[in-house]
């Protein structure tokens, strides 16, 4: 930061005296800021959905069971308390995942179940749309065990819920995004990526109009490599398709966030092929720039202790930050994203 001087350092602080810093508030005369709908996402509602999320109640959102069509109808309430719509052409917020389409590539007896979708349009480019994603289904009940699946992926899900409402906030002020945002809950992740290689393949939007997913599975919490700074992200797919994508992770992330952006898992050599193993996948396959938010695997990780209690609040909200500034600059350039690199395995 350039140093300025006393008298300068004055005049701004009368400036500011009983309003909002420009800093925080949408400018009339000017750009628009995210930093205000960023602020909006706070820790507290995140516990919030959260903690109902994740209860026992639940039952660990195993796929098509009558615990994950209860977190849906959950996460549905609150798209509706927002005034945030089901998305223009569809009946419902659901999208419906038939049990022969999940049990296909290895019948484990799962039961219908569904996609959630909710819908914010653009204001200039409607028919471009920005894909936020999240698998809000865990592993349920194992030995008498209710794995609530806090952090996977818990976290995502109500980190959408937030980001969402951030957007529609926006949207009744006047500051709505450019495209045209959806936000998909998907199913079946836990059992092959289902519900998101369903949507990819009975998409309600032509593939060829998204412009981009923003993956959000595991944020959470912290690994063991990091154990001593929880100030960080692993940022994986963000340079696959798209130089544009992977400048936006940068910068937003320079302005608004400072996380230490960690591209260990973004390696293609990487062991733990993260890239291929969330729903981003089935997007970025279709040449759809992609990009997935992860904050790596823990000691609880599906295990019946990944429990809302052991989730750091201050990180998911900063986390859940970063991502709705990736969305905002996305949506509201005035470009799309370019297209400038392949990935050689999506075609294999």
């Amino acid at each position: 930061m350039k140093k300025i001087t006393l008298l300068l350092v004055a005049i701004s602080l009368a400036a500011c005296s009983g309003s909002q810093s420009s800093a925080t508030k949408p400018s009339a005369n000017g750009p628009v800021t995210p930093i205000a709908y960023m602020e909006s996402i706070t820790a507290n509602e995140l516990k919030t959905y959260l903690t109902v999320v994740a209860s026992d109640e639940m039952e660990g959102r195993e796929t098509g069971s009558p615990g994950q069509k209860r977190a849906g109808n959950y996460l549905i309430e609150q798209y509706k308390k927002n005034g945030i719509p089901f998305p223009k052409g569809a009946d419902s917020y659901y999208q419906p995942v038939p049990a022969a389409y999940l049990n296909a590539k290895r019948n484990e007896g799962l039961n219908d179940s569904e996609n959630i979708w909710a819908f914010i349009e653009g204001s200039e480019k409607p028919n471009e749309i920005v894909v936020i994603s999240a698998h809000y289904d865990h592993v349920g009940i194992k030995n008498g065990e209710v794995y609530n699946g806090a952090d996977d992926d818990g976290s995502g899900t109500v980190a959408l819920l937030e980001i969402a409402q951030a957007f529609q906030k926006a949207k009744k002020e006047g500051h709505g995004p450019k495209r045209s945002l959806l936000f998909l809950h998907v199913t079946g992740e836990e059992h092959g990526l289902h519900g998101s290689r369903y949507y990819s393949e009975n998409p309600l939007f032509p593939l060829a109009n998204t412009v981009a997913d923003v993956n959000i599975d595991m944020i959470g919490r912290r690994d063991a490599k990091h154990a001593d700074n929880g100030n960080y992200i692993y940022v994986i797919g963000s340079d696959y398709l798209s130089s544009d994508l992977y400048t936006i992770c940068e910068n937003v992330n320079s302005k608004y966030t400072h996380l230490d952006l960690d591209y260990k898992y973004n390696d293609r050599k990487d062991p733990n092929r993260f890239y291929y193993r969330s729903d981003h996948y089935n997007f970025a396959k279709n040449n759809i720039p992609s990009v997935f938010l992860f904050s790596g695997v823990h000691a609880d990780y599906h295990k019946a202790t990944d429990e809302v209690d052991k989730i750091e609040f201050d990180l998911l909200t900063k986390r859940a930050q970063y991502a709705f500034t990736i969305v905002w600059e996305i949506a509201n350039r005035d470009a799309r994203l370019i297209v400038d690199k392949s990935d050689p395995e999506s075609k294999k």
